[in-house]
């Protein structure tokens, strides 16, 4: 899973569940004949934060990496799996060996991407001295789970290269969704001389990363709110990358970019509700759907207040989600369960009709003022203490800024002794913050990385590489583990949906709502690819 940070709202992915190609604005079955121009304006919502491709943790750097990097696989039109640098796969008939022949293909300084590029990489990316909070997604391949708890070294990972174009990865247990996975940076070949030439500064700069992917990416130090993406002219598939140059901007109030692309210089925009509703019978006009939720997610481990279960309680419970959603629009909706609705669906019913409405002892869509403050006079007296005291930490962009003014006023209007520091801040601040377990509680929305609830649900185990709150209990462990180790298909969901009872049961992280993503491009943009709230603009083009 990812933390996904955007202007609408602030929300990293499902990454496999929906895979939208701009069909109404793109129109990518016209004749690629058609004369077209060189240059795409486009925006993002929020910075990068690095370009190392085992650290980033969030959409933005996600999607950049993906525009100027390519691993085994990506994802192309109408939701297709696409080989990338694998020329070929075979699969063992026990599905414990996957052998990849890879194509010919270079470096931006002009050297060959081999397989010993994926070896090391991926052992970097699983190696705790690194820091990837994604290494968790090697779960599977042989003896990753040892090394990440730090009982085995990187080197025993269960990868190898056969000659120069040949990379082999055994596994422990049968992973599905394996490929799906290769489509992410967490899996891309990495240059070993590069990384080690620049030491520290690797992914800080353009210039002290490599590419080999469609484009490269240039001009942009940490903090940059502008770059450029321009076509590699090494990329293997070069001849598909119609565009020459990509000019990137943050944008972080919809107002602004609203105004940049009426005036020509941007070719899409991100909207908020209310230029949704003005704008939706534009021809230009599109909903995405990111497939993620929106949260509340308590520190449990470091803040003595939320550690208690009932102040939790009271705190959800204080939060109206049905005004919640009313103030931020159209284009959001109550969530009520971990696992984000129409994730996938489990015998033609949603997997989230099989969570126990009985996990939870009152509705949270509704606040329910009697109540939380009956949660929150018993989590005091627990305590000890007269009244709490937290911070609620939140992205910088406008309508973040009015989401977390709206949890403020609602806590604060509903709970009596409670008192809420509201810090809105950059992504690279937040991202640290999270990264360190420096808040009280976030306001974030998450997405798995792949289409099933355990790429969300298994990052809440004890020792789960995105439980940053410290939560801990033995028998959502025991479930999850159950489910992973289950070959009956309807017996894992079961197991699934009752750890995810647990957790909601528990308010480890308390459901707010889910948004659709809506933007504005312009009919003559072709060829992008929407991956649930990351672009992949490597066959992107405008024509004439």
């Amino acid at each position: 899973m990812n933390i996904k940070i955007r202007n609408s709202l602030f929300i990293n992915t499902i990454v496999i569940a929906l895979l939208l190609v701009l069909s109404a604005c793109s129109n990518s079955s016209k004749s690629t004949t058609t004369s077209t121009k060189k240059v795409l304006n486009w925006m993002q919502t929020s910075e990068i934060t690095t370009l190392d491709p085992s650290l980033p943790m969030d959409t933005a750097s996600e999607s950049q990496i993906i525009d100027s990097n390519e691993g085994l696989f990506r994802y192309g039109n109408k939701n297709k799996l696409e080989k990338g640098l694998a020329k070929t796969e075979t699969v063992s008939k026990n599905g414990l060996t996957r052998t990849y022949t890879l194509r010919k293909s270079k470096w931006s300084n002009g050297q060959s991407v081999t397989a010993k590029d994926f070896v090391y990489g991926w052992k970097r990316t699983v190696d705790p001295k690194t820091g990837s909070q994604y290494s968790y997604l090697f779960s599977g391949v042989k003896n990753a789970d040892a090394i990440m708890a730090g009982k085995k070294d990187y080197d025993s990972l269960g990868v190898k290269s056969i000659g120069k174009y040949k990379f082999v990865v055994h596994f422990d247990k049968r992973v599905p969704y394996f490929d799906q996975l290769l489509t992410k940076p967490y899996f891309f070949p990495e240059n070993e001389k590069a990384v080690k030439k620049y030491g520290s500064k690797y992914g800080t700069s353009s210039k002290y990363v490599l590419s080999n992917g469609p484009y490269n990416l240039v001009n942009w130090n940490s903090g940059k709110n502008s770059w450029k993406l321009e076509k590699n002219k090494y990329y293997w598939d070069a001849k598909d990358v119609k565009t020459k140059t990509v000019n990137m901007s943050v944008q972080k109030t919809t107002s602004t970019a609203y105004d940049l692309y009426q005036a020509g210089k941007l070719d899409a925009t991100e909207l908020d509700s209310n230029q949704a509703k003005n704008l939706k019978n534009n021809k230009g006009f599109h909903l995405y759907s990111p497939d993620s939720s929106n949260y509340l997610v308590f520190n449990i481990a470091k803040n003595k207040f939320l550690k208690n279960p009932d102040i939790r309680r009271a705190i959800s419970l204080a939060v109206s989600r049905k005004n919640m959603v009313q103030a931020l629009g159209p284009t959001s909706k109550v969530a009520n369960t971990i696992s984000p609705a129409g994730l996938n669906k489990v015998k033609g019913h949603d997997y989230i009709a099989m969570i126990s409405n009985t996990s939870k002892s009152y509705s949270p869509s509704s606040a329910n003022k009697k109540l939380a403050q009956k949660y929150l006079n018993k989590g005091l007296s627990e305590l000890g203490v007269d009244k709490v005291s937290f911070k609620i930490s939140a992205s910088d962009s406008d309508l973040n800024e009015k989401v977390t003014e709206v949890f403020q006023s609602q806590l604060e209007m509903n709970l009596k002794n409670v008192s809420v520091e509201v810090q809105n801040l950059p992504a690279k601040a937040l991202m640290g913050r999270i990264a360190s377990s420096d808040y009280d509680i976030l306001s974030v929305a998450i997405g798995g990385d792949y289409n099933d609830p355990a790429s969300i649900l298994d990052g809440l185990i004890t020792s789960g590489s995105f439980n940053y709150g410290g939560w801990s209990n033995q028998q959502y462990d025991k479930l999850i583990s159950q489910a992973s180790n289950e070959g009956s298909s309807s017996k894992r969901y079961k197991l699934l949906a009752q750890a995810e009872g647990i957790a909601l049961k528990d308010e480890v992280w308390s459901p707010l709502f889910s948004m659709v993503d809506p933007w504005l491009i312009r009919e003559n943009v072709h060829g992008v690819v929407y991956n649930s709230d990351i672009w992949d603009l490597k066959t992107a083009y405008v024509t004439k």
